[in-house]
């Protein structure tokens, strides 16, 4: 696996864990990892929440251009970038366009809504506030466009997640 690998899904899915150890699991990898890019703004700072300001969602748009230029980058210099964000409705297509390395793959994870419920009472993290696992479990399932490998990671552990990302690349592959 080269190129860039976009790895999304909602809040508590796993997507750190899984694109971590995917990355681990690459002979020359990096893991760009999207929420930095938007801690890196440390005043006026909006955050992307129902009904955001249309500031939100320019920082939301900019974050997406930082992280696709980044894995890029990392793609020039050789390293497989396995990029991990919460993109889901169209912002997964508009963000899969702006790569421009070759090849591209797609990786959603999306475990039921009561395993990423479960997920989020475990971890010492809060994801979900303005958001609700069932607004965004919505938003994945009815809004997002089938791009990729979709997995169901309710029942798998991080590494047969990452065994079925490696064995199923072509079907990860988008054009």
């Amino acid at each position: 696996m080269s190129g860039v690998v976009v790895v999304t899904g909602v809040m508590a899915a796993g997507k750190s864990t899984v694109a971590q150890a995917l990355a681990e699991a690459l002979p020359r990898a990096a893991h760009v990892r999207g929420d930095l890019f938007r801690r890196m703004i440390v005043s006026g700072r909006e955050d992307y929440t129902p009904g955001a300001s249309a500031q939100a969602a320019a920082q939301l748009r900019l974050r997406h251009r930082l992280s696709a230029a980044t894995a890029d980058a990392y793609a020039d210099a050789g390293f497989t970038a396995i990029v991990q964000d919460v993109l889901l409705g169209p912002e997964l297509a508009s963000y899969v366009e702006l790569i421009r390395t070759r090849p591209r793959y797609v990786v959603v994870l999306a475990p039921s809504p009561e395993t990423v419920a479960a997920r989020e009472a475990g971890r010492s993290k809060t994801g979900y506030g303005a958001w609700t696992v069932a607004d965004l479990d919505a938003g994945l399932r009815r809004d997002t466009a089938p791009l990729g490998l979709w997995l169901d990671t309710s029942e798998l552990t991080v590494e047969q997640t990452v065994e079925a990302i490696l064995t199923g690349t072509e079907r990860a592959r988008v054009v």
